[in-house]
Formats: structure tokens, C-alpha cells, sequence
């Protein structure tokens, strides 16, 4: 079962692996957003922000 913790609220029933992982990311919608753009290889992409230099994603 998924809870939010703050509000102590069943938010639905998950498997153990979803549940763990939701957990584990803090339950914060932009920690998962995050990840996704690192298993899309999004997020570590850098940007040139002048000839040969770049800036990395904070």
C-alpha cells in the first residue's frame, strides 16, 4: 500500500518494487523527473556556452 507520509493518506496500492522506488525518491515528483531525464541521457548532457566551453546540468 502507498501512503503519502505528511498527510498519512493512502494514495493507492503499488508493487514492492514501485513502492520502494517512490519511497526511496522521497516522494517529490521533480526527484523522478530527474531520474527519468538520467535514464532517458538527458540530464547529463552540457551545454556550449562559449567555444569550448561548456556547462554541465546542476
Amino acid at each position: 500500500m502507498d501512503h503519502r507520509r505528511q498527510a498519512g493518506r493512502v494514495r493507492g496500492v503499488r508493487c514492492f518494487n514501485c513502492n520502494s522506488a517512490i519511497g526511496k525518491l522521497g516522494d517529490g515528483p521533480d526527484t523522478l523527473r530527474r531520474a527519468t531525464a538520467y535514464l532517458e541521457g538527458n540530464a547529463w548532457k552540457p551545454t556550449l556556452v562559449a567555444p569550448g566551453v561548456y556547462q554541465l546540468p546542476s
